[in-house]
């Protein structure tokens, strides 16, 4: 009873004592989204994606040149020819303008339109993994530091259950009631507590510096996880079956993504190979300058066809097309093996899940037992039945089934933060 009674005034000493800045875990995730520089990184791509998607669309449009040329020259470089040229020429220019469009390349330009809107699906995606990856983090260092915090209270409500004993065999020695070597067994364990103490603390503080610093959040020694571990209960699953679907998974877009590219890329090659065909317009002026010879405008209109013959029979793209035909059988092949690795992940952390519940349910029992077992001890030791080491080793029984417990909720909520990032729903919960 009285163990029970300095655990309620540890806890009030706690709360009372702490002035925290507090934060909640959505608060957390919010901030991490915000600062991450993989997000933000993620965000560039998806605009110089975007910056594709409209350079391909160009293709699309006439192309237009420009050129010009001068030339002038300190002698003549055609002589007088009288009376058909009086003076002799020492300069020329000419100025040109083309026009080009593309009838039929082959596909080739709907084919780079379409990889280059496959890139930009590609890149959020990327994006969305990224978001997902930052938040599984965040979560895992938050729920981390809350069962720092929650240790951090175990220990100092056994503390000033191991001070109050003390006191007791301080008493109990002056009064000649018990031998020296009692209490000096309660000194050994309070100083081994007082250690673990000191090392849990510096932990603690180390694990703020790493959230504050992953998140973007200014680092305060007073910061407090807003969220503490319940207890009383177990938690309960949701689902009560696996999502295998794979229909939000990240991986498994790219997987698909992969496929429809290296398809698109085979028929890029392909039109390496087929008839082209384009159209186009020019004008050019030529003249002379001061020399009474005028200038010539000259248009022009221009047809090009382009038909492939032994490349596409015989020469190298017979086999760049082979090439292209195996790699797409790898995406393929790729595409299920990833399929089947990622059903197997999602197994895995749902029998984590699964796990934890165990682990949760096993060490709440053991808790029980633990205190139990203390105060039956405190109440032989106190009816003389019991000597003083069977009390310390009950006390450090409970102290190590109290932290047993606290580590099993807190690494159950980054099993079931895992289980949700595999899946590809923790931006969902």
């Amino acid at each position: 009873m009285r163990f029970i009674i300095t655990t309620i005034f540890s806890t009030l000493y706690l709360t009372g004592f702490s002035q925290e800045h507090v934060v909640s875990l959505e608060q957390s995730k919010k901030a991490a989204v915000d600062y991450s520089f993989s997000i933000k990184n993620s965000n560039l791509k998806i605009n110089s994606s975007k910056a594709d998607v409209a350079a391909a669309k160009s293709d699309y449009l006439p192309s237009l040149s420009v050129s010009g040329v001068g030339l002038y020259g300190f002698k003549d470089f055609v002589g007088a020819y009288p009376p058909l040229l009086e003076k002799g020429v020492n300069n020329f220019y000419m100025a040109s303008a083309t026009a080009t469009e593309a009838i039929y390349a082959g596909g080739k330009i709907r084919t780079g339109n379409e990889l280059a809107a496959l890139q930009f699906e590609v890149n959020k995606v990327l994006s969305r993994q990224s978001v997902d990856s930052v938040l599984l983090t965040t979560e895992q260092k938050y729920w981390n530091i809350v069962g720092l915090q929650e240790q951090k209270k175990t220990l100092v409500s056994n503390a000033i259950f191991l001070k109050s004993l003390l006191k007791q065999q301080e008493d109990m020695l002056a009064s000649g009631l018990i031998a020296r070597n009692d209490l000096l067994k309660v000194k050994v364990q309070l100083s081994h507590l007082l250690l673990n103490e000191s090392k849990l603390e510096n932990g603690h503080r180390l694990a703020v510096l790493d959230f504050c610093l992953y998140t973007g959040m200014p680092y305060d020694s007073l910061l407090v996880m807003k969220d503490t571990l319940d207890n009383s209960q177990s938690p309960a699953l949701t689902d009560f079956d696996p999502d295998t679907s794979l229909t939000n998974n990240n991986n498994y877009q790219l997987l698909i993504k992969n496929v429809e590219g290296e398809k698109l890329q085979t028929r890029l090659t392909k039109g390496d190979y087929l008839p082209s065909v384009s159209a186009g317009v020019s004008a050019t002026e030529v003249g002379v300058i001061k020399r009474d010879l005028g200038s010539s405008f000259i248009p022009a209109a221009v047809a090009i066809v382009k038909i492939p013959v032994s490349d596409g029979l015989w020469g190298r793209g017979r086999q760049k097309l082979k090439q292209r035909a195996i790699s797409e059988n790898i995406a393929q092949n790729n595409l299920i093996d990833g399929s089947n690795q990622l059903k197997v992940g999602i197994m895995k952390n749902w029998y984590d899940v699964k796990d934890g519940l165990a682990e949760i349910a096993y060490a709440r029992i053991n808790v029980e037992q633990a205190t139990e077992n203390l105060k039956v001890n405190e109440d032989n030791y106190k009816a003389g039945l019991a000597a003083i080491s069977d009390v310390l080793d009950a006390q450090a029984a409970y102290q190590q089934a109290s932290s047993d417990l606290i580590n099993a909720y807190a690494t159950y909520e980054s099993k079931i933060a895992s289980y949700y990032y595999i899946i590809g729903k923790i931006s969902g919960r």
